[in-house]
């Protein structure tokens, strides 16, 4: 199955991504998979205002898919949300092999300043992604 993956951890810039996957899920006529990774290596790479809960951050990466899906709903376009255990690069990257998908679309968040340096979740994708990414001016 061809499509679109997005990543997601409920921020605002992560649902700008979602947004714009919206936007280019219409005009492809694709569908979306909206990727939300959890557990430590998840919890680390989250911004402030995306950690809802404590623990194995699950609950959280499940409040992301939520917003997710009711930014989607309004507009029509098809999609599937997944909750994956380990790192946001990892997971999304995983998410795009197995469903064959011809884009992934990640915020820009973490792609500036010292955290760039150390890696960013859309740097990190866009090194070991199977396909085009599309990283969408979030910050």
């Amino acid at each position: 199955m061809s499509g679109i993956v997005v990543g997601t951890d409920g921020s605002t810039g992560a649902r700008a991504a979602v947004l714009e996957a919206a936007k280019l899920a219409q005009a492809l006529e694709q569908r979306i998979v909206v990727v939300s990774a959890y557990g430590q290596s998840a919890m680390a790479a989250m911004s402030p205002d995306a950690m809802v809960h404590a623990g194995d951050g699950r609950e959280s990466a499940e409040e992301a898919l939520r917003l997710a899906e009711s930014d989607l709903e309004p507009t029509g376009v098809e999609f599937d949300v997944r909750a994956v255990a380990g790192a946001p690069a990892d997971a999304i990257v995983d998410v795009a092999k197995l469903e064959q998908a011809d884009t992934i679309v990640v915020g820009s968040r973490g792609m500036r300043g010292p955290r760039r340096l150390l890696g960013s979740v859309p740097n990190a994708v866009s090194h070991r992604a199977p396909c085009s990414v599309l990283i969408v001016r979030t910050d």
